[in-house]
């Protein structure tokens, strides 16, 4: 699947932006792309959900490649970022009091989704989106008939202790600091991004301050560190997603779209979700990507496009 030229810096005309609004009320932002209700030639559709501190805009090149394609799609913010609101104390820190707020709405809106988008039905998700999809799957909250997962936050990366200790440190220091607290320094300046931070996302620049130029003309998707309390119970949920039998009691196709030089999520715990998925499949990158494989230089996002593609064509039947 070869990218044509696109504006990445607009919102498409076969696209169209609106709310949705979980059990409790919350606004959530979501985008769909549709095609007619008497198309033969839709392939089924695609739910997609990004990272943490993401916004659906960085990714609105995959998602018309996909309705190109043929798919309906369909992406949201989780809640509490980019356009949908803010959890913490301010405007910038991504904070959540439990990752099961976000599985709840996950399956929510999967429910009512699902009811009227074609099938065969696909659930994605990038880094964070990538572990919380996983984990609406492990626990059988959500059943899609596929799912792919770029570089999904299975691990952090750079953990030098193993998993139970850096969740007690976790612990510790949320509890010392408080939840709400930054759990690592953003810039000197409230606002902007860090230097150097190109160097953990992607090798292509334009793609890169594609992003910048969306939080300049969208303030709201402006967001900084995640707080302690983000970081302790994302291990507790990792913990959740790796329990005994979890994931080997999974028989839904899932695709894992990794780099072995990731330097935000660890490699090795998506390696080892793969090997023990029933129908798990690890398509690995080295150091030609960085963590936003879906937003990286042409040569190599073309190959993950091409990967997930040929993924979806294989373990799902024609419509």
């Amino acid at each position: 699947m070869m990218a044509s030229i696109f504006d990445r810096r607009s919102i498409p005309g076969t696209a169209a932006e609106s709310v949705w609004h979980a059990g409790d009320g919350q606004a959530v932002r979501r985008i769909d792309w549709r095609h007619s209700d008497t198309s033969a030639t839709v392939k089924g559709s695609i739910m997609f959900f990004p990272g943490r501190g993401d916004a659906y805009e960085k990714y609105l090149e995959a998602l018309q490649q996909w309705y190109d394609a043929g798919w309906n799609v369909t992406a949201s913010d989780w809640r509490g970022q980019a356009g949908s609101g803010r959890l913490g104390d301010d405007a910038v820190t991504g904070h959540i009091d439990d990752y099961s707020i976000w599985i709840d709405d996950l399956a929510s809106f999967w429910n009512e989704w699902s009811d009227t988008a074609p099938g065969p039905h696909v659930l994605s998700g990038h880094s964070m989106g990538g572990h919380l999809v996983l984990r609406g799957v492990v626990e059988q909250r959500v059943t899609p008939d596929a799912v792919f997962l770029s570089a999904p936050m299975l691990g952090f990366f750079g953990n030098v202790l193993p998993g139970s200790l850096m969740h007690r440190a976790a612990r510790w220091i949320r509890n010392w600091r408080g939840a709400k607290t930054q759990a690592w320094k953003w810039s000197e300046k409230p606002g902007e991004v860090p230097i150097g931070r190109i160097n953990l996302l992607t090798h292509d620049a334009q793609r890169y301050e594609d992003e910048l130029w969306w939080r300049e003309h969208r303030p709201e998707l402006v967001m900084g560190p995640g707080s302690w309390g983000w970081v302790e119970r994302g291990y507790a949920s990792m913990k959740a997603i790796f329990a005994p039998g979890r994931l080997e009691a999974v028989d839904t196709p899932v695709l894992l779209v990794s780099t072995r030089h990731d330097k935000l999520v660890d490699h090795k715990a998506i390696r080892d979700a793969a090997r023990r998925l029933p129908a798990g499949e690890l398509f690995e990158f080295g150091k030609e990507a960085r963590h936003e494989i879906l937003r990286e230089v042409d040569p190599v996002r073309d190959r993950a496009m091409n990967a997930i593609a040929g993924f979806l064509d294989r373990v799902l039947p024609a419509r």
